[in-house]
């Protein structure tokens, strides 16, 4: 019962560190960061439709970099993670509380 309990608390102030910014999420989910380039590649006998498109898709990055920052999904996810963690850990707690109970309420 006590052990039960114990993991509960533990877990939900675990929970309250992280999503008051105290600790941090763990990190399960990791991307590696990429370096991309701001300048258009010189490349020779380029149509003026094949410029246009090189252009375009660089702007089109650009603004879904700003839009959504690539450390934003991993974030996320290790919230989402944490949280399923978390819940699992809270019902096998009360499970193992409800055991106890059940065992004190026998004798």
């Amino acid at each position: 019962m006590i052990g039960g309990i114990l993991i509960i608390i533990f877990v939900l102030f675990s929970s309250w560190n992280i999503f008051t910014g105290k600790s941090k999420v763990p990190s399960i989910f990791k991307i590696k960061e990429k370096k991309t380039e701001t300048s258009l590649p010189v490349k020779k006998n380029q149509s003026p439709e094949q410029k246009a498109e090189e252009i375009t898709q660089q702007e089109f990055q650009r603004q879904l970099q700003k839009m959504l920052p690539t450390e934003t999904v991993p974030k996320l996810l290790n919230l989402i993670s944490w949280s399923i963690l978390a819940g699992i850990l809270i019902i096998g707690g009360g499970q193992i509380s409800g055991l106890g109970i059940k065992l004190i309420k026998k004798e």
